[in-house]
């Protein structure tokens, strides 16, 4: 569950390669990356090719300037990624990152995913494939480069950090109609767990669990959050709740928390994570990253609109070269 909370993030999240200005204006170059370019007609292709699709295009209709800057700054984020693989001599795999994502699933259907952030984000599946890629680039280059804390002390003090927000609540709610149904139900749950799904039976309905199941702290009802903070394991509690449709006998059978070595390779994850960040936000002063002001400006990794007016479409910076040619 924490994997696919965080999977939109991953899919089209690029590294913070900050805002940078230049000199260089070529009208047919789009953006500059250190020594590599981005061009006008690659970035006109690569918009087609998105379009092609009828989700994306409906994603982008009415904003196609908006969306050319979007897959713009996925060209960018792409040249940036190959200078850092390059400088520290990283590689990623199909498989590995095949796998990353199968991970990041969680479960899930690939394709229905992969239609949702084509409806909702305007991505397709190699975009998803190529962010999942950079971002695991970032990871080992930080590695490489000695930069991200993986030490046994580093990662027993981040694991002490989140572990409370990790634990996992083995819980049961049962909706009766009045108080007394309420204080009956929970003291038979407390003398008796295992007799749950018989008891949760006899109250079924859309606010009773069948199962005692387990839930994230991110998962549980507003409404319940406290009262199951609350409730030790083996316990109980009741909560009027009329909206609900009566009274809330929750019983917490458990609560479960990770081990340190359980989430040892997700807390190495997360540590190169941020340290392959920061590795990219530095490298960026020393590479001469320039967007034709025509597109925008490059901000947090991101092309957005320049201060000043709006962005021209590329036909115009054309039209603008043909004119000067003309002249």
């Amino acid at each position: 569950m924490l994997r696919r909370r965080v999977l939109a993030v991953l899919l089209v999240g690029a590294a913070g390669v900050g805002s940078l200005a230049g000199c260089r204006t070529d009208p047919d170059v789009a953006a500059y990356v250190g020594e590599e370019q981005v061009t006008v007609a690659e970035l006109d292709e690569a918009v087609d090719a998105r379009l092609a699709d009828p989700a994306i295009a409906a994603y982008a209709a009415g904003n196609e300037v908006g969306y050319t800057r979007q897959v713009l700054s996925l060209q960018v984020g792409a040249e940036l990624h190959e200078e850092v693989a390059q400088r520290w001599d990283v590689e990623v795999p199909d498989a590995d990152v095949r796998e990353r994502i199968t991970e990041l699933l969680g479960g899930a259907d690939p394709e229905v995913v992969f239609a949702q952030v084509a409806q909702q984000q305007g991505v397709t599946e190699v975009d998803v494939v190529q962010n999942v890629r950079q971002q695991m680039i970032r990871e080992r280059a930080a590695v490489a480069a000695g930069l991200a804390e993986l030490s046994e002390a580093a990662l027993r003090e981040r694991y002490e950090e989140v572990r409370a927000g990790l634990a996992q609540v083995e819980l049961g709610l049962v909706t009766v109609p009045d108080q007394a149904t309420a204080d009956a139900v929970l003291a038979q749950l407390t003398a008796d767990p295992a007799g749950y799904p018989a008891l949760a039976a006899q109250y079924a309905g859309p606010n009773t669990l069948p199962q005692i199941e387990p839930r994230a702290p991110a998962d549980l009802p507003e409404v319940l959050a406290g009262p199951i903070a609350d409730t030790p394991a083996g316990q109980g509690f009741t909560l009027p709740l009329p909206e609900a449709g009566g009274v809330v006998v929750g019983f917490v059978r458990d609560v479960a928390v990770p081990t340190f070595e359980e989430l040892r390779p997700q807390l190495a994850q997360v540590a190169a994570a941020e340290a392959g960040i920061e590795l990219v936000t530095e490298l960026r002063e020393d590479l001469d990253l320039v967007v034709n002001p025509r597109f925008g400006v490059l901000e947090e990794g991101q092309v957005v609109p320049a201060d000043g007016g709006v962005v021209q479409l590329l036909e115009d910076a054309r039209e603008d070269a043909a004119g000067v040619a003309g002249d």
